[in-house]
């Protein structure tokens, strides 16, 4: 099996490669953001650890971990924050390997991990390569600004929290430039699947 991980900055066009190659390839793509919210689920593996550490006022009145509470709990102090990261990245990345092997036991020739911290918490140690879709800055503002209705004040402070283009380029294997249409996004896809 061939394991594949895709990055990039926010709006960079991550998901139209990902669609592509699971509709053409039937690749087992895994993203690391719903894995990340399917752990915290109750009676899932980081629900208890979180609750211990944070407390029931984290809750929805349905018993569920409510993300926005945490998230203003959490954002708020880097300390929590990085203790909710340790809880629930190493069961994140311990459920993206349960279901590599099981798409691998299913006969699937390829799987497609993204995280939006895929390089900060190292997913790359278990991917074959790394794929990064680059997009420039003002494609990605448009985008953003248009999709999801983001202010210039707010897209400028997510990308002054991303990796830098050089820190992409030095840490993956093959880049897609996602600068001209989605269909010539997918060929360049295509010629790295074929090597």
């Amino acid at each position: 099996m061939r394991i594949i991980g895709v990055t990039g900055g926010v709006g960079a066009g991550k998901s139209t490669v990902l669609e592509y190659l699971q509709r053409v390839y039937h690749a087992e793509v895994i993203l690391a953001d719903t894995v990340g919210h399917e752990v915290m689920e109750p009676g899932e593996a980081a629900y208890k650890q979180i609750l211990e550490e944070f407390g029931a006022e984290v809750l929805s009145k349905d018993g569920r971990i409510d993300r926005k509470i945490l998230g203003s709990v959490v954002f708020a102090d880097q300390k929590k924050l990085q203790r909710l990261n340790a809880i629930v990245h190493p069961q994140v990345k311990k459920e993206i390997l349960r279901r590599i092997a099981q798409a691998e036991a299913d006969g699937r020739q390829y799987a497609v991990v993204e995280a939006a911290l895929f390089l900060e918490e190292n997913y790359d140690a278990f991917c074959d390569e790394t794929w990064y879709i680059y997009t420039n800055e003002e494609k990605r503002r448009a985008r953003l600004k248009g999709s999801r209705g983001y202010s210039d004040e707010r897209v400028s402070q997510i990308f002054s929290s991303q990796r830098t283009h050089e820190e992409f380029l030095n840490r993956c294997q093959f880049i897609i430039d996602n600068n001209g249409t989605a269909e010539d996004a997918c060929r360049q896809a295509d010629r790295r699947m074929s090597q």
